[in-house]
């Protein structure tokens, strides 16, 4: 036999060396590994080749092999080994670990892996009923040597990973183990406690002793494994073990953070010791790290780390890089200073009496050393604690922490102000960033989070010190205005001295701004009228009013500035012209004289953001405009006279703001009559014959905006296509500005007065009417045929009246495409470039924009108009006629705004007189026709994705890579639009009712953490039930089969956010309606077998997998007493055990039956559709790895006795029994 194993182990090592030879041709090393894996499937040999293969006096990639082969015969054999060959390989491998091992300095790291895997694998199956002394062997292992304790903390870390961590072993077996593991927790701490202290002194005495230095490094290896076990087991034992003795393992990791080879294990122990959860009481202890000597040592190891993570190149001496190792620590520390912040804030103010920190000005200068750090990601990680700290009750008012917010004030001076790019070396923050961040983008996205982050905190940190922040903010603001623009090195494109994003002048001048818009507002929150500095602040706004640029990104920011402080002028109204005129000045701005030259997205951003402006502070401030109402609508007349100075975007904006100073006249007649005179060239034009055969007929429509024409440099058609089109786009968008601005008075008594008031609706509400609806009902004819007319775009014969210019104006625009498919946006000069659109580009804008305004225009009409709008005669069948019409052409990135903008829109607004008339006739037939347009595309997905299709296989091999980003977006957009339709689906017929909110979530008991059969008390969940409009559409069968079928057939479609969504509150909300008629047999199969479908698809997923079983056995419980077929289905999963669905069955049907507690129902329906659950791609070729359970360590004992009969006094019956007169 012997002879053989040899024979066999010399042609194992054969086949292992051709493996791993880079030059072995490829078939060769296809047939070695298939030789290797058939070896360990069948030979019988698999032990003495293994334990052979394995020597040490073999080389380690042979060794790794034979370990390999030993571990397979563990997992996949061990059911069917004899109990001698099991004891025989528990006893080789503890024999491998004694002495099968090189030096603890020499060893490869994954032979100690593979070594420890093995024996934590015969731990699985073997501890504790088989193997009771295992703990006391690991013990001894740990008295041979270094090697030996560091494979004994492997195997204990891998042990606690497995079975707490991942759970990779059944229910039984992971408690049996758990269990034993918290009861020996004690002496297993003591135990590895004992072993880092004597690591840790020994490796200190010798590490400066000459000739001791690998001895010295064998116990530093030893140390560091020990507190990578001790992380593995902090996470989740019971706080005592972590606190016991006054803290004395927090005491020890905190004097190991100032060992360089020790601080980062260290620092990971301490953090997730610091940041466990648990009851309040038994966090007290962690207010000892608040102390002054564990501050000072986090402090002192923070300054030493913080020296030593910058070091000079050894290519370039001037230059400096980062050391990764020290850098880490830096991070470890912070989050331990955060995690010991969010501690301070449980227990201060809580029912724990625990005293505020005699030195916490210490703690809070340490957390301002790494807020005022050079790496960003540092100082990003701090603002959370930051955040907490000034929203806390107690706390904040402290004066330490008062103080402290005005220097936190002062460092997001420095904060806000981007800098840091990793490809730039213009700041110290530049080589952190090289570490964090693979490119400038990626760098850009993490900073627009930051500074949101940052405005947060600085909002309140404002609560706390007001004054002292507008004054900060005063001042910085004066600064920037006094300072010249430095462009920087960065070139402009947009014109010759001006900046780019990235100039010095700009960046400053953005974090200022951004700085003085959370100040001033915060300011006016807090403070009364008598505290304003208004005085200040209206010197603030003249300064800036004063201050001319004619650098576009700075003008952006001064417009910022105007805006923020424009809630100073409400008490000084003489500054309201100035503000104007400066307002109306950057809407024409231009860089140059020549305004024909394309303006970049610079100059447009500018004169958009002073149209915001002027609409937001007629939005806020309508009755201090009032007054200049007349200048303003002169000025804005001037400005319209001249077409080349203002686009038809920014002509609607003013259109907008003068509506919104007209509501303010607060007098029907008067408000008609002036939106008439505003609006009296949008109907002229809208209403006209040329405009009414344009928008009716479809060929008519593309000659009109030039979509037939092939376009050339010189082509004078295509100017008068441009003119065409804009006059289009200003005609819907003024409608839109209206209508969504147009209002009657908020005060009743003023509507009454003003003659709003048309009557009252039997319920006592008010029926108001609005002074643009005689213009609105004149434009709606033309909108609803614009919308019929741009659907049957879509149509063949249509497509092809497009010219080979426009051939693809209908398709998904760039911009919108790396939207759908989560791609990167645009670089950072983005903004700094012309918009040098190409002709198709400027086409697929407008037929996108037309076709949201048109849907736009009509989901604002509902809330505006009300009962005039909804009052039209024949109104469904004119959406339906427009919008409905020709949606087999329309593509899916077309529809999902028509859904979202409109659809939805309508149906939140719509009065509930109206559901019958209105929304039923209209969301019956769409409802369908999703369905059934949505089933289709799902198919094709589902066939395109099918694993099992060779065929599509080999295509997607060949095809080209734009071939497959299309099919991408496509699926992507599918998804979006059944999200769309599903949202409308719930929005409609699911109202939810939340429950008060839950304890706090603080408090959780550690027992929770430690023990896995404790059942932890989930949050109270809303509850769903069926809105007003859902009981009116569930009463037309029709519709209610339509939301019935796409609400379980979606279920099966490849969306886990929909699944989820709809089987947790609309599935069984809608089927409950129904149960009580008469469904047909055929309906609840169908039904059901849906739901199971779905567990098939998305089982894989722990919440969908929750969600799907909880409706099944919903389902399950409330029809099978009425239909049999259920049990029929369920006879049909695989694997199920039919005696465990009978069992369950007769508790279900039979009245008489013991019924089994929720938890336990539920544990056993899941045993049972077991089987339906679909696995992961990944999973569904892996071989299955079975543990046996082994006799239970802590059997219940069975009551002898009737609980009821019993004799003796129950505690609860003694307390109120009559002879109990003590109370």
């Amino acid at each position: 036999m012997a002879d053989q194993v040899s024979a066999v182990c010399e042609q194992l090592i054969k086949a292992v060396n051709v493996m791993m030879d880079a030059e072995t041709n490829q078939i060769y090393r296809l047939e070695a590994l298939k030789f290797y894996e058939e070896f360990k499937e069948r030979n019988s040999f698999c032990v003495p080749c293994g334990l052979q293969l394995a020597d040490k006096a073999q080389p380690a990639i042979v060794r790794h092999f034979g370990f390999q082969i030993l571990e397979h015969v563990i997992k996949f054999r061990w059911n069917n080994m004899q109990q001698q060959e099991k004891v025989q390989l528990k006893e080789c491998t503890m024999q491998l670990l004694s002495n099968g091992t090189c030096s603890i300095l020499e060893e490869e790291s994954h032979i100690k892996d593979v070594l420890s895997r093995i024996t934590v694998e015969m731990i699985k199956r073997e501890w504790p009923q088989h193997w009771p002394d295992m703990l006391k062997e690991m013990e001894a292992l740990t008295s041979q040597g270094e090697a030996q304790t560091e494979l004994v903390m492997l195997i204990l870390l891998r042990l606690a990973e497995d079975v707490i961590t991942f759970q990779t072993l059944p229910a039984q077996r992971r408690r049996d183990i758990q269990q034993t593991l918290t009861q020996n927790m004690e002496s297993i701490f003591s135990f590895m406690i004992a072993i880092l202290q004597l690591n840790v002194e020994d490796y200190r005495r010798l590490k400066d002793v000459p000739g001791q230095e690998l001895q010295a490094r064998a116990h530093c290896r030893v140390a560091v494994a020990t507190l990578n076990t001790l992380a593995g087991y902090i996470d989740w034992v019971s706080l005592v073990y972590i606190t016991s003795g006054n803290c004395h393992l927090l005491e020890i990791l905190c004097l190991l953070l100032s060992e360089s080879e020790l601080q980062l294990e260290a620092a990971e122990c301490l953090l997730i010791a610091v940041s466990r959860k648990g009851k309040l009481e038994d966090r007290k202890p962690f207010m000892l790290l608040f102390d002054d000597v564990a501050i000072h040592y986090i402090l002192s190891a923070a300054q030493s780390a913080d020296g030593l993570a910058l070091r000079k190149k050894s290519t370039d001496l001037k230059a400096v890089e980062v050391v990764e190792r020290r850098y880490i620590f830096l991070k470890r520390l912070c989050q331990v200073l955060c995690a010991l912040g969010g501690q301070l804030f449980s227990l201060v103010g809580s029912d724990v009496e625990v005293e505020i920190p005699a030195n916490l000005s210490k703690y809070m200068e340490a957390l301002l050393s790494f807020t005022t750090h050079s790496s960003q990601f540092l100082k990003s990680s701090t603002q959370p604690t930051w955040g907490a700290l000034f929203r806390h009750e107690t706390l904040s008012k402290e004066p330490v922490i008062i103080d402290m917010a005005i220097k936190y004030l002062k460092a997001c001076m420095i904060n806000l102000v981007k800098t840091g790019f990793p490809s730039r070396e213009d700041n110290p923050a530049c080589e952190y960033s090289r570490v964090d961040f693979d490119s400038d983008e990626d760098f850009n996205s993490f900073f627009v989070s930051f500074r949101a982050h940052q405005g947060e905190v600085v909002r309140s940190a404002c609560r706390i010190v007001p004054m002292e922040a507008f004054q900060i903010a005063a001042e910085w603001l004066q600064y920037q205005i006094s300072s010249p623009i430095d462009i920087g090195d960065t070139t402009s494109k947009t014109g010759e001295g001006l900046c780019s994003l990235l100039s010095p002048s700009v960046v400053q001048w953005d974090a200022m701004t951004i700085f003085m818009e959370c100040t001033v507002a915060q300011l006016f929150r807090s403070q009364g009228e008598e505290k304003l500095p208004i005085d200040r602040g209206v010197e603030l706004l003249q300064v800036v009013l004063n201050y001319d640029t004619k650098d576009p990104l700075i003008l952006s920011c001064l417009l910022t500035n105007i805006s923020a402080l424009f809630p100073f002028v409400v008490h000084r109204p003489h500054f309201l012209t100035q503000v104007l005129y400066k307002l109306f000045k950057a809407i024409t701005f231009e860089v140059g004289q020549d305004s024909k030259v394309p303006r970049t997205r610079a100059v447009k951003n500018v004169r958009r953001h002073a149209c915001s402006s002027i609409i937001k502070i007629c939005r806020d401030y309508p009755q201090i405009i009032l007054p200049c109402f007349d200048m303003f609508y002169n000025h804005m007349k001037k400005l319209f006279s001249n077409d080349a100075m203002l686009t038809f975007m920014e002509k609607c904006a003013l259109i907008e703001a003068l509506v919104l100073i007209g509501n303010q006249f607060k007098d029907f007649a008067k408000q008609k009559a002036f939106l008439e005179e505003l609006m009296a060239v949008v109907v002229t034009e809208w209403t006209s014959d040329e405009m009414r055969r344009v928008l009716w007929d479809p060929a008519m429509f593309l000659s009109y905006v030039g979509a037939d024409q092939v376009v050339t440099e010189q082509s004078t058609d295509a100017d008068t296509a441009v003119v065409n089109r804009g006059k289009l786009s200003f005609c819907l968008n003024a409608m839109l500005g209206v209508v969504k601005r147009s209002r009657w008075p908020a005060d009743l008594e003023e509507a009454k007065a003003g003659g709003f008031v048309v009557g009252y609706t039997p319920a006592g509400a008010p029926i108001y009417r609005n002074p643009c609806t005689a213009q609105f009902l004149l434009l709606l004819p033309n909108v609803l045929a614009l919308i019929r007319t741009h659907n049957s775009l879509f149509m063949p014969e249509n497509m092809a009246r497009l010219s080979e210019t426009f051939s693809r104006a209908h398709e998904v625009m760039d911009a919108e495409k790396n939207v759908v498919l989560g791609l990167s946006q645009h670089p950072l000069d983005f903004y700094d470039s012309p918009v040098y659109r190409s002709s198709l580009e400027r086409m697929q804008g407008f037929f996108s924009t037309v076709y949201d305004n048109c849907f736009n225009v009509l989901g604002n009409v509902g809330p505006s108009l009300q009962q005039e709008f909804y009052t039209i005669e024949r109104l469904a069948e004119e959406i339906a006629g427009s919008a409905f019409v020709s949606l087999d052409h329309v593509p899916d990135h077309r529809l999902r705004p028509m859904i979202r903008v409109f659809v939805r829109q309508l149906v939140q607004s719509c009065p509930q007189e109206y559901y019958n008339t209105l929304l039923c006739p209209l969301l019956g037939p769409l409802f369908a026709y999703m369905q059934q347009r949505l089933s289709v595309k799902w198919q094709v997905i589902n066939q395109r994705t099918s694993v099992n299709d060779e065929e599509e296989e080999e295509e997607v091999v060949v095809c080209q890579e734009s071939q497959v980003t299309q099919e991408m977006l496509e699926e992507q957009l599918v998804r979006l639009l059944t999200r769309e339709v599903m949202d409308l689906l719930t929005v409609s017929c699911i109202s939810r009712k939340v429950p008060e909110a839950a304890a706090n979530k603080e408090e959780i008991d550690e027992e929770e953490m430690m023990m896995d059969s404790v059942q932890t008390s989930s949050p109270a969940q809303p509850t769903e039930e069926l809105s007003e409009l859902g009981k009116c559409l569930m009463k037309h069968e029709n519709i209610c089969m339509s939301l019935l079928t796409l609400s379980f057939a979606s279920l099966s479609w490849k969306d886990t956010t929909n699944c989820h969504r709809t089987a947790s509150m609309v599935c069984w909300t809608l089927l409950r309606q129904v149960t009580t008629g008469n469904l047909l047999p055929e309906a609840v199969t169908w039904f059901y077998t849906s739901v199971l479908r779905g567990l098939q698809i998305h089982g894989q997923h722990e919440v969908c997998n929750t969600t799907l079983s909880q409706l099944a056995m919903t389902i399950y419980e409330n029809l099978r007493p009425r239909y049999m077929e259920l049990r029929t289905v369920m006879t049909q999963i695989p694997n199920i055990s039919v005696e465990a669905l009978d069992q369950y069955d007769h508790r279900l049907i039979d009245p008489n039956a013991q019924k089994a507690g929720d938890k336990r129902r539920k544990d056993q329906f899941k045993k049972l559709i077991a089987g339906t659950v679909g696995k992961a791609l990944c999973q569904q070729f892996r071989k299955e790895v079975h543990i046996r359970n082994l006799p239970s360590l802590f059997k219940k004992p069975k009551a002898d006795k009737d609980v009821a009969n019993n004799e003796e006094a129950l505690g609860l019956a003694a307390l109120f029994s009559p002879k109990n007169n003590s109370l």
